[in-house]
């Protein structure tokens, strides 16, 4: 199933990581439950804990 297109406008960020980290990536995306490459997994996992961050009250949502 094909996800929804964005409905917020996106920006561009660049991350640098270790080695490790890059290789935890692509198991990620070996699963085919966290996209296509290790930059789409990395960006799932920020929205997954920001999401979590909302929900524990640790970050207020902007309007």
């Amino acid at each position: 199933m094909a996800r929804r297109p964005n409905s917020v406008g996106t920006v561009q960020i660049t991350i640098s990581t270790t080695v490790p980290v890059r290789s935890y990536l692509e198991a990620l995306v070996r699963t085919g439950l966290y996209g296509k490459n290790p930059a789409e997994a990395a960006e799932r996992l920020v929205t997954r804990g920001l999401e979590r961050l909302f929900r524990e009250g640790a970050l207020k949502r902007r309007s």
